[in-house]
C-alpha cells in the first residue's frame, strides 16, 4: 500500500471520527433541549382529559397487514381492540395467509361479508373480500378486515389498508406489535397544539422480548436478557433519544418506524403510497411526503415523540439479524439510488439539506469506511508500521466515549419517563453497550456491506413467513382464550412473556 494512500486515509479517518464526535456531541445538546422543552410543558393527564371530551378530536384509523399469524392473531386484534381513544378503527389486512389467520379472525370476531364500495385509491393486489362484525358487541364493531391476494411486501398490504381507511389520520403498525393503551392521545396531541400542518408523528419504540404482558397491554417492560434483542434495544432508544430528537427539533425527520406510524391520510394518499417495491419502506414514505409537501410550496412538520408507544419482537438468533439487516443495508442503497435529487437539494428544505447528506455520509459510507479501516490496520500490523501507543490511546477514548453515549441515553430514558421501574434493569444496557464494538457492530458492517453487494448484482430477496412462538403463559397463568360476543375487552389471560423470537425474511439469489 503506498505510504502516500496511507497517510491520505489516516487523515481521512481522524477528520471523519472528528465530525461524526461532534455531531453526536450536538445532537445530545439538540435532543435534550428538545426533551426539557416537552417535560416542562406536556401534561399526560390534562392531554388525555381534553382529547377525550373535546368534540374536534379526530378520528384514527389503525392498519395492521396480517400474513400467516394464527398464533397471536387473536390475541394481538383484542389488544388493538382494547385502546383507550374515543374515536377510532382497526383494519386488519389479511395479505393471502395460507394458514388459518382469516379463519380465526371470522369465527372469534364474528365477522361476515360486506357489501363494500372498495375504491382502489393507491394501487395494490387485488381486494377479495371485506368483513365485519355481525355481533351486537361494540367494541368489534371498530374492526374491519380486508382480505386480499398476497402482494409480497407489507408496502402492499399497508396501500390496501390505507384505500379501506374512514379516517383523517392513520397509524401503520406491525400486527405483532404492542401498542400502549394511550398511545393514539399521544401522537393525535401534536396535530392539535402545532401551528403548521403535522403530516406524521414518529413514537419511540423498544424490544417486547422478555416484557410481561397482559391481554397484549405492557404491564412491565424490561430489557431483553438475550443478546442480540439486548442490543437492538439499546440501538433503539439511542436512535429515538438522541438521533430523531434531535431532527425533529429543526424539523428534519429521516423516517417513521414502519412499526408504528402515525400519518396524514390524505397526503400519503396524494404522495402515491408506500413503495411495493422499496426495502425502506418507512424511509421511502417519508421521502415521498416531503417531496410532495415542498413540490406543492406547502409548510409541514414531521414530529418525534418522546414517549414509547410501541413494542416489537426483535431478532433473537444471529440468522434472523443477518436477515433484517441485510435487507436494511440494501434498502438504504436502494433510497438513495431513488431519492438521489434529494440529496443536497435546497427545494426539500432542511431533509435535503441536513438529513441526506448526514445518512449519506454517516450511516450509508460507513461501513465501506470502517471495512477498508480494518483491511489498513491488517496491512499496518503486518508490515510493523502500527503505533500501538496511540491506537490504544484512540480505541480507549473512542470507547469511553460510546460509554458516555451510553450514559446520556439512560438519563434521557429515565427523564422523560420512559424508564424501567428498577433502575437496576439498566445494567443490561451498559453490558450491551460494553460488548456492542466488539460482537454487534461489526456483525451490522458486515450485513450492511452484504446488502449493498446484493442490490448491486440485482440478487432477488423475498418476504418469507414470520415466525411466531405466540404468547408464552407464565406457569399457572390462566391460559389465553378466544374472546367471545360477551367477553369484555378489558378481561384476558394472566401476565404472559413475550417470547425472544423475531421476524424472518427470506432470500433467493
Amino acid at each position: 500500500m503506498p505510504d502516500s494512500f496511507q497517510t491520505f486515509f489516516n487523515y481521512a479517518v481522524i477528520v471523519y471520527s472528528g465530525l461524526l464526535i461532534t455531531s453526536y456531541l450536538s445532537m445530545i445538546i439538540a435532543a435534550y433541549r428538545q426533551h426539557k422543552r416537552h417535560n416542562t410543558y406536556h401534561y399526560e393527564k390534562n392531554m388525555i382529559a381534553q382529547l377525550r371530551t373535546s368534540p374536534y378530536t379526530p378520528g384514527v384509523s389503525i392498519v395492521a397487514p396480517a400474513y400467516n399469524e394464527e398464533k397471536t392473531i387473536i390475541d394481538n386484534v383484542n389488544s388493538l381492540l382494547s385502546l383507550d381513544y374515543p374515536d377510532y378503527e382497526v383494519v386488519i389486512v389479511n395479505d393471502g395467509s395460507k394458514d388459518d389467520t382469516l379463519k380465526l379472525l371470522i369465527e372469534n370476531f364474528q365477522l361476515v361479508e360486506v357489501p363494500y364500495a372498495y375504491v382502489e385509491k393507491i394501487k395494490t393486489k387485488p381486494v377479495k373480500r371485506i368483513y365485519k362484525t355481525s355481533s351486537d358487541n361494540p367494541i368489534f364493531k371498530r374492526l374491519t378486515v380486508v382480505d386480499k391476494e398476497n402482494g409480497g411486501t407489507k408496502a402492499d398490504a399497508s396501500n390496501a389498508g390505507v384505500n379501506i381507511v374512514s379516517n383523517k389520520y392513520f397509524v401503520c403498525t406491525d400486527v405483532d406489535c404492542i401498542i400502549d393503551k394511550y398511545a393514539l392521545y399521544r401522537v393525535v396531541w401534536p396535530t392539535m397544539t402545532g401551528t403548521r400542518k403535522v403530516i406524521a408523528v414518529s413514537a419511540s419504540m423498544r424490544m417486547s422480548n422478555g416484557c410481561d404482558v397482559r391481554n397484549g397491554q405492557m404491564v412491565q417492560p424490561r430489557p431483553p436478557h438475550s443478546l442480540i434483542p439486548l442490543f437492538q434495544d439499546l440501538e433503539y432508544a439511542r436512535s429515538y433519544l438522541v438521533g430523531k430528537q434531535a431532527l425533529s427539533s429543526i424539523n428534519a425527520m429521516q423516517n417513521v418506524s414502519g412499526g408504528f406510524g402515525f400519518f396524514d391520510t390524505e397526503i400519503v394518499i396524494k404522495a402515491g403510497g408506500y413503495d411495493g417495491d422499496s426495502f425502506a419502506e418507512d424511509m421511502d414514505m417519508v421521502a415521498r411526503m416531503i417531496r410532495y409537501m415542498c413540490d406543492s410550496g406547502e409548510d409541514y412538520r414531521i414530529v418525534q415523540i418522546p414517549e414509547i408507544c410501541c413494542w416489537t419482537e426483535g431478532p433473537n438468533t444471529v440468522k434472523v439479524l443477518a436477515r433484517q439487516r441485510t435487507r436494511w443495508g440494501r434498502g438504504l442503497l436502494q433510497f438513495f439510488i431513488v431519492h438521489r435529487d434529494m440529496v443536497f437539494n435546497r427545494t426539500y428544505r432542511q431533509y435535503g439539506i441536513v438529513t441526506l447528506p448526514y445518512i449519506l455520509i454517516f450511516e450509508m459510507l460507513a461501513p465501506v469506511i470502517e471495512f477498508t479501516g480494518y483491511f489498513s490496520l491488517l496491512y499496518l500490523i503486518v508490515t510493523s508500521g502500527v503505533n500501538y501507543k496511540t491506537v490504544w490511546i484512540t480505541f480507549f477514548a473512542l470507547y469511553c466515549f460510546a460509554q458516555m453515549l451510553t450514559m446520556t441515553i439512560i438519563s434521557f430514558d429515565i427523564y422523560t419517563g420512559n424508564g424501567f421501574k428498577k433502575r437496576s434493569k439498566y445494567l443490561w444496557f451498559m453490558l450491551a453497550s460494553l460488548l456492542e464494538p466488539f460482537l454487534y457492530h461489526p456483525l451490522n458492517v458486515f450485513y450492511a456491506l452484504r446488502g449493498y453487494v446484493k442490490h448491486i448484482f440485482g440478487a432477488q430477496m423475498v418476504w418469507g413467513n414470520m415466525t411466531r412462538k405466540g404468547f408464552q403463559p407464565t406457569p399457572g397463568a390462566a391460559p389465553a382464550g378466544a374472546a367471545d360476543a360477551g367477553e369484555s375487552a378489558a378481561e384476558g389471560p394472566e401476565i404472559v412473556t413475550m417470547p425472544d423470537e423475531g421476524p424472518e425474511e427470506t432470500e433467493e439469489n
